[in-house]
């Protein structure tokens, strides 16, 4: 007999062995026993959540003729049917493949036929966002008012991609994602089930990398469990079959960041590339462990968020305690950013290179927080005391030793600002009033209440503390209005931004003023 996957050997077939959903199995079984089914159903949430499954257990608890608490009985002759997809009562559509106008047509034609069996007969047509207009047109009228025999089940992964039309004529349901917890304690069940031993470790990280979706850790789950037959499943073992990263390597790799050890990074890389380890999900999972640092270093009950073992967490307290909140963010910055690239990239191992030699080496960049990084660097010698020149020192050497002074450390924070930000930024910050006082219309009032900041990419940002302000400023039109008056004033033309400073933020450096900085360190520009 052929080999059944597990996702489709333990699928549930009544709503009790639904998993994570109980807001939506609870609501859709009181609904069969007070018997108010509705006639059109959308089930939208993110792959792997069960979305077709309840659709499915749905369909037999609406035909079963001995219904228990709402949900099927999976005995009588209706359930037997459905099960063994055999019920003209139940039709599967899949609109990613029948999305045309006379796919729909052919629906509206069958639905003037009562069912020759049972009460309802229920469509259930997946991933309903892939319907072209046509055939969402089609399909309106029925939906509003089919027979009283008929009900409909629309399920998608992309609920923004329905029109409005068909959203107010269903039932919308929002499937979660499945916790952590659920997940494991649900792979437990299988794996006492299928008389296979596996380490706690094991289990709960294919949990972790399932995302959320329960079927997604039962195909992880199989791809093990074919691989280590008849074997105990290790935590090593699944970290070998899923190409991943122990957490004691992120450990060593950061502890070479800090430190600044390019050479030791990339042997590092290199070390796990002969191994076999996929790159994408290094990057994906040393986001995760940066993200975890971050939190330990913010929160005062990272052991309630964070989902890592003890010893592992006493770990990263102490890796946090080596690295500050401004160099996590932008290690977290870099990484993301890495991680979008990665996946479609032909030489992945040399982004992750350059991204590791970033991290390292903050000077690289010339955007604001790998400034900050770079002054944290220079605060930390500064405490330590370094060896630095001083022409006013005596004797045969020309360095002394220094006690840290904040008003060196504020002297190199403008200096590398100066030289982050690009000349044609600094114009506009100059001659800002000027190219302000050239708009017309109410553009001007609203722009004298503007903050001049920079962005990450080195980009212009004008920062509000007024979401009205901000919305009116941030049009199509009057941002090229804007643009226009400094190309005409500078003779170059600057893309800029807008943002909103939320309430509470006015003291933090996520937007330095860019004003008071050029005023600062009197810098003069030719005209």
């Amino acid at each position: 007999m052929a080999y059944t996957a597990l996702y489709r050997k333990f699928r549930p077939t009544e709503f009790g062995d639904v998993k994570g959903q109980d807001h939506i199995v609870t609501t859709l079984k009181n609904q069969i026993k007070s018997d108010r089914v509705g006639h059109a159903y959308l089930f939208c949430g993110t792959r792997g959540t069960g979305k077709t499954t309840i659709a499915k257990i749905l369909a037999k608890a609406v035909n079963c003729e001995n219904p228990i608490e709402g949900s099927p009985c999976n005995e009588c002759s209706m359930c037997k049917a459905i099960n063994s997809q055999n019920s003209m009562n139940v039709i599967e559509i899949d609109a990613a493949s029948n999305n045309g106008v006379d796919n729909i047509r052919d629906i509206i034609d069958e639905v003037q036929y009562s069912p020759t069996q049972g009460r309802y007969k229920v469509y259930i047509i997946d991933e309903v966002h892939m319907l072209s207009a046509g055939a969402f047109n089609a399909l309106l009228k029925t939906l509003e008012e089919p027979p009283s025999y008929v009900i409909f089940i629309l399920a998608t992964t992309e609920v923004h991609k329905i029109p409005v039309t068909i959203l107010s004529r269903c039932q919308r349901y929002d499937f979660k994602r499945i916790t952590i917890d659920i997940i494991a304690e649900r792979l437990h069940e299988l794996l006492e089930k299928e008389q296979v031993e596996a380490e706690e470790k094991a289990v709960r990280y294919i949990a972790k990398a399932a995302d959320g979706a329960l079927r997604d850790a039962l195909s992880l789950l199989d791809q093990c469990m074919a691989f280590y037959f008849g074997e105990k499943l290790t935590y090593d073992n699944v970290l070998n079959v899923l190409g991943a990263v122990d957490t004691q390597v992120f450990s060593t790799l950061l502890r070479y960041i800090i430190e600044g050890k390019v050479t030791d990074c990339i042997e590092l890389i290199e070390k796990l590339i002969i191994e076999g380890r996929e790159l994408g999900q290094f990057v994906v999972d040393f986001t995760w462990y940066l993200r975890n640092l971050l939190l330990v270093k913010t929160s005062d009950a990272a052991e309630d968020i964070i989902d890592i073992s003890s010893e592992n967490l006493v770990e990263l307290k102490e890796n946090a305690t080596n690295i500050s909140v401004d160099a996590l963010m932008r290690y977290i910055r870099i990484f993301s950013e890495l991680a979008n690239q990665v996946k479609y990239a032909s030489q992945k191992r040399v982004l992750v290179e350059i991204a590791i030699i970033k991290l390292c080496k903050p000077q690289m960049e010339r955007n604001y927080d790998s400034i900050v990084d770079r002054l944290n660097q220079i605060e930390e010698q500064l405490k330590n005391g370094v060896q630095i020149a001083a022409s006013g020192v005596t004797g045969s050497n020309n360095a002394a030793y220094v006690e840290p002074v904040a008003e060196e450390v504020s002297s190199v924070s403008v200096a590398e600002l100066e030289k982050a930000v690009s000349e044609d930024i600094k114009q506009v910050v100059q001659n800002w009033r000027a190219i302000v006082s050239g708009l017309q219309g109410s553009l001007k009032p609203m722009l004298l209440n503007a903050k001049l900041s920079i962005g990450a990419d080195n980009q212009l940002i004008l920062v509000f503390t007024e979401a009205v302000d901000k919305d009116y400023v941030d049009k199509e039109e009057h941002i090229e209005a804007i643009e226009t008056g400094i190309a005409t004033k500078i003779g170059k033309r600057v893309a800029i931004r807008v943002k909103l400073m939320e309430a509470g933020n006015e003291k933090t450096n996520e937007f330095p003023d860019l004003s008071k900085i050029f005023k600062d360190i009197d810098i003069e520009y030719e005209n």
